[in-house]
């Protein structure tokens, strides 16, 4: 699978590969990108080409058309078919009498070609010309990839957001019905928020939500999934995840949130917040959960449990009316 490399101005230079079995010319173009302050790699075949794109960091390909084994045109759709939705330009090298060959190479995906013998100012415009296209189809990835990022993440806690939650729970929930895998999940609500907001201000508010959130993610495993609920809730999915092993991770979380005071500053001042937890815990396959809906009200249902019996502890759907609280 090709990764594909999305250059940056502050990255290193344009990384060049040339495939020209003739020594003499393929020195001289070296010489002749390098000079320009271009990273090169040459080759006598075009065999390892293709292999090497799909490695990444490479920002363009110049293939002589006529190579010994894979030839340049081969070689120039097996680029193209292994970059996939990535953009790697390719300019072929032919003799001025092969028109057939430019216009087969253009036709399968070549971007530009350069006629032997050529001029280096000519090789050299084309070559910016096509790291300048290349330039221009990266920066449209990026702001691809912020926006599809900022879709699915919270903007204060980086944590995934409410829509993702969505998507990702049905996802996991119809997994877990296919092939028959237990599937648990974890409403939690940060006890008192509103005292902390009215008492020191939204900043520290926030200040303690981002903090909450990191605890959350450290206390978890990496098939384990925490997103941002809303206000001050959020909401841990844990795939694969039997009662007793549901257990044990919603320990660790509760304890990893009140094992140390929170600090954060209220204007001027230094502040210290002892923050302390309610969790609800709902698991699938268990009575009255059916669908990804279901475990959600039920982990819903659980924490309100929690919450009016006291807060700071874990209620466990599953067990109607039995309020769990762990022993320090």
């Amino acid at each position: 699978m090709y990764h594909p490399r999305v250059a940056d101005a502050s990255e290193s230079p344009p990384r060049v590969l040339v495939a020209e079995d003739d020594r003499v010319t393929r020195e001289l173009v070296g010489g002749l990108l390098r000079g320009h302050g271009f990273a090169v790699e040459l080759y006598e075949t075009a065999s390892p080409i293709a292999e090497r794109v799909t490695r990444g960091d490479v920002d363009l390909v110049i293939l002589d058309v006529v190579l010994p084994g894979m030839n340049g045109l081969q070689a120039c759709r097996l680029i193209k078919s292994v970059a996939g939705d990535g953009f790697v330009p390719v300019i072929l090298v032919t003799s001025k009498s092969d028109t057939e060959s430019r216009v087969e190479g253009l036709r399968i995906g070549a971007d530009d070609y350069v006629v032997k013998p050529f001029d280096e100012r000519e090789l050299l415009a084309r070559v910016n010309a096509m790291l300048r296209i290349k330039r221009g189809h990266d920066e449209v990835v990026r702001a691809k990839r912020r926006l599809e990022e900022l879709a699915v993440r919270d903007e204060l806690t980086g944590l995934f957001n409410f829509r993702y939650l969505h998507s990702r729970i049905h996802e996991e929930f119809k997994r877990a019905q296919r092939h028959r895998e237990p599937l648990a999940c974890a409403m939690v609500d940060v006890d008192h928020f509103k005292r902390v907001n009215d008492g020191h201000g939204h900043d520290v508010g926030d200040a303690l939500l981002v903090e909450v959130a990191e605890r959350l993610k450290g206390a978890l495993r990496e098939t384990d999934v925490v997103t941002r609920y809303g206000g001050d809730e959020f909401l841990v999915m844990l795939p694969s995840t039997h009662f007793s092993g549901a257990i044990t991770v919603a320990e660790r979380i509760w304890d990893a949130v009140r094992s140390r005071p929170v600090r954060a500053m209220a204007g001027r001042d230094r502040v210290e917040l002892n923050a302390t937890i309610s969790m609800g815990l709902a698991l699938f396959p268990s009575r009255d959960v059916g669908s990804s809906k279901d475990l959600l009200r039920a982990a819903d249902q659980a924490l309100y449990q929690a919450k009016r019996e006291g807060r700071d502890r874990i209620c466990v759907f599953q067990h109607q009316g039995y309020i769990y609280r762990p022993v320090r």
